[in-house]
């Protein structure tokens, strides 16, 4: 094979690469972005696989150039328990812990039963695991009553559970952001009970530990 031809076969390799992230998608948001992770294969970017020409001339190096630097794809492995009432997302740099409003509240409310302590307490010790010191902390509602009211439920709901993270929490330099997002970043169908029980919701995201 000429190093012509080496080059053209590498470019195809890299098409295709790019081709399969349109289908990946970026799945988890990192620690410093603005936004809440989105179910895999459901997000705005993921498209059908792009078809790749071998003989096509933009598949061609000019002379004198380049291929520009690898880049890994962060793929989220998602695992759900039997009930949905948890469900865990990882990538290579984040972990999502996503507990169902109803295991930790009672209907409408802000206030804890008498489960939600243990199950967020064993989130902070993975927490304390991993050495964070930026953890994320998202409420979400269901599209039932005022876009409002669900704002400042989500919000007490993060407040919540934020409150006891830090119970356990033990690094005194941890940041927290907190946030209540109503309705918004649905993760399944509001048309359904089933649907709108997974939308109300909490999300505890932190940077996943080097071990």
């Amino acid at each position: 094979m000429t190093t012509r031809q080496q080059a053209v076969a590498t470019v195809i390799v890299s098409a295709l690469v790019i081709a399969g992230a349109h289908l990946i998608g970026a799945t988890v948001a990192h620690a410093d972005d603005a936004k809440p992770s989105v179910p895999p294969g459901t997000e705005p970017s993921a498209s059908a696989p792009v078809a790749i020409d071998s003989n096509s001339p933009g598949l061609k190096i000019p002379q004198g150039g380049t291929l520009a630097p690898v880049k890994v794809l962060d793929i989220a492995e998602v695992v759900e328990d039997l009930g949905g009432e948890q469900r865990r997302q990882e990538t290579n740099q984040t972990v999502m812990m996503a507990l169902q409003s109803e295991v930790l509240f009672p209907e409408d409310s802000a206030v804890f039963n008498a489960q939600a302590a243990a199950r967020i307490q064993a989130i902070a010790n993975e927490i304390n695991q991993s050495k964070a010191t930026r953890i994320r902390v998202f409420g979400f509602t269901d599209d039932q009553g005022s876009y409002e009211h669900g704002k400042e439920l989500s919000k007490q709901r993060a407040d919540a559970v934020q409150g006891e993270l830090a119970k356990t929490v033990t690094d005194p330099n941890v940041v927290f952001d907190v946030r209540g997002y109503s309705e918004d970043y649905p993760i399944a169908d509001n048309g359904t009970e089933e649907g709108r029980k997974k939308n109300r919701r909490v999300e505890i995201t932190f940077p996943r530990g080097a071990g």
